[in-house]
């Protein structure tokens, strides 16, 4: 039998790379505020944690001037910025063999569910996944300890150690290590490997192939 039986992934740096998308809204947001960056490589560090947390500690707003510039980031979010957005290549193909050996896959991300569930059908995988867990759009349950603990609610006859997260920033490592279940940091997203080591992962890996490979070594007699 498989060690693990419910698959957690996070959404942005992890099942697609969201950067154009994520750092042009960002962008908008910082001029309606009056806050000029052309450069949006410098905005990468908004890819991941919850917004609520980003403008907070990159731009010291306080918690008004914060949902101002969430308000203005959807904006330009939803009429734009969610298709800018590109599925990395390997996902399709690693997502349907895992749900062929059976396994229970989960979405869990800090960007809000509706918009979560909007991009995976852009994509055309939500048919993978049974279920999509986000924040609300009021900003309530958008820390990544308190998505997984939804999941962990969600599915309480398992045990934790049939849970395992894969994320690429450490809040995805934090949040996993909070609620007492195993994690996979990635590389290839947009999580340093310091970053990700220095939050204690289970394994951290540096390409979509490693997932398989991961799992696939976790069978147990």
């Amino acid at each position: 039998m498989d060690k693990y039986k419910i698959i957690l992934f996070d959404l942005d740096g992890t099942l697609s790379d969201p950067k154009i998308g994520i750092t042009k809204s960002v962008q908008y947001a910082l001029q309606k505020m009056d806050i000029d960056e052309p450069n949006i490589d410098k905005l990468e560090c908004f890819i991941g944690p919850p917004l609520q947390v980003s403008f907070a500690e990159y731009y010291d707003f306080d918690e008004v001037d914060t949902q101002r510039a969430i308000d203005y980031y959807r904006e330009r979010f939803k009429d734009k910025g969610m298709y800018e957005n590109e599925l990395y290549s390997d996902i399709p193909l690693l997502l349907k063999s895992l749900k062929e050996r059976k396994y229970t896959l989960v979405v869990a991300t800090s960007k809000p569910t509706v918009f979560a569930e909007q991009i995976l059908k852009y994509f055309n995988i939500d048919q993978y996944f049974e279920l999509v867990v986000g924040s609300n759009l009021d900003g309530i349950r958008s820390s990544k300890t308190e998505i997984i603990q939804y999941i962990l609610d969600k599915y309480d006859e398992h045990r934790l150690e049939d849970f395992i997260m894969i994320g690429d920033r450490k809040h995805d490592i934090i949040g996993a290590n909070n609620t007492g279940i195993d994690s996979v940091g990635v590389t290839y997203g947009y999580g340093s490997f310091k970053e990700l080591s220095d939050s204690n992962p289970t394994y951290i890996i540096n390409s979509i192939d490693e997932i398989k490979d991961i799992l696939l070594a976790s069978k147990v007699k």
